[in-house]
């Protein structure tokens, strides 16, 4: 922090005189002190805030901005304290809708907090207030429990494959959802991001697009890369170049249809339904078994993870993975050969 600076007397002197010349006073700037500015309300600065983040973060944030309109619309930025936003906190966590993987709302209190320090992090960008005046910073967020996804055995995963191939109104589109974020891991917005420039038939590889701007170039298997080329080439996605992904009728899918996909195999497999198992087992399950067949240096190469996240970015640093070995990792996962994988005597 800067030192208060003492003006010197010619300073002073500088100051009385144009002072002076203006035809003021010290006592007119006491009398009459600079008006501060008033900053504005949730509900005028909150779609503002909507307008400038990604379509990720107004997806997952839009829901709890909406209820911070529906408390404190009307209210400015810089009237809530830090106790009212963990009252606001708990609120939200008692009032969560309950389903069977709720986490006591934990997620939900969480959730609006981030929420509410993104608008505090662009107010403070914006200036209508200081760092040290956000409320929402002092606010912890609640203690995460440990996830209850865990890889699913092979029977699983053959039980879910039969049915997203052998149902529904295109078990074509739903059973290459399966193989896609079995094989590469992938996250959805990965998968819905994927069009057809993204396709590398000849070194078996697709661009991903995820989280955080990241991007990765992920193997596939040839049988894969078969699929998506043909899927791109009916579906209208190849003469196109939108998305890759797309219904019968050639519209780009959307996370609706992941969320029918699994309603569905819940349907057909009660399991399913009671664990409530998503695409997001998926990824769980592929880089288990890469883990375990392959180490922690290849499955971090293969789930797409940055050195930025966690506190072992130093070591990953000197055991991070190359693309030959993820390759050499699908190859022994799906028992097909891939142009870019080197033997590596852990297949088996």
């Amino acid at each position: 922090m800067n030192e208060k600076h003492s003006a010197s007397g010619a300073e002073l002197d500088a100051a009385r005189l144009v002072l002076a010349r203006m035809g003021l006073s010290p006592e007119d700037l006491v009398a009459h002190p600079q008006p501060k500015q008033v900053a504005p309300t949730f509900a005028d600065y909150i779609p503002k805030v909507a307008q400038a983040v990604s379509a990720g973060t107004k997806r997952v944030y839009g829901s709890y901005w909406n209820r911070i309109i529906e408390h404190w619309g009307r209210r400015r930025l810089d009237e809530p304290t830090a106790l009212e936003i963990k009252q606001l906190a708990e609120h939200v966590k008692t009032h969560v809708v309950a389903r069977r993987n709720a986490r006591g709302g934990r997620g939900a209190a969480e959730h609006l907090i981030a929420a509410l320090r993104c608008v505090y992090n662009h107010a403070v960008a914006d200036g209508w207030i200081t760092d040290g005046d956000n409320p929402a910073k002092r606010v912890p967020k609640p203690r995460r429990l440990p996830t209850t996804r865990r890889g699913l055995p092979d029977s699983g995963l053959t039980e879910i494959n039969h049915v997203a191939a052998t149902t529904g109104n295109d078990p074509t589109l739903d059973a290459l959802l399966i193989r896609l974020h079995t094989e590469t891991a992938c996250r959805r917005g990965g998968a819905l991001a994927l069009t057809a420039r993204d396709l590398d038939p000849q070194q078996c590889l697709v661009l991903l697009h995820e989280k955080g701007g990241t991007a990765r170039w992920q193997p596939v298997s040839p049988t894969l890369m078969r699929g998506l080329q043909e899927h791109a080439e009916h579906r209208g996605a190849a003469e196109s170049g939108g998305q890759l992904l797309r219904y019968r009728h050639g519209e780009p899918i959307t996370t609706r249809r992941y969320d029918h996909l699994w309603l569905r195999i819940g349907r057909h497999l009660p399991w399913v339904a009671t664990q409530q198992i998503s695409t997001h087992w998926l990824r769980h399950t592929t880089l288990t078994w890469v883990e375990r067949h392959f180490g922690y240096a290849v499955a971090r190469a293969y789930a797409g993870h940055t050195d930025t996240a966690g506190g072992d970015g130093t070591t990953t640093t000197y055991i991070r993975a190359g693309i030959d070995e993820t390759a050499a990792a699908l190859a022994a996962l799906t028992g097909e050969p891939h142009p870019l994988a080197r033997p590596t005597g852990r297949e088996q």
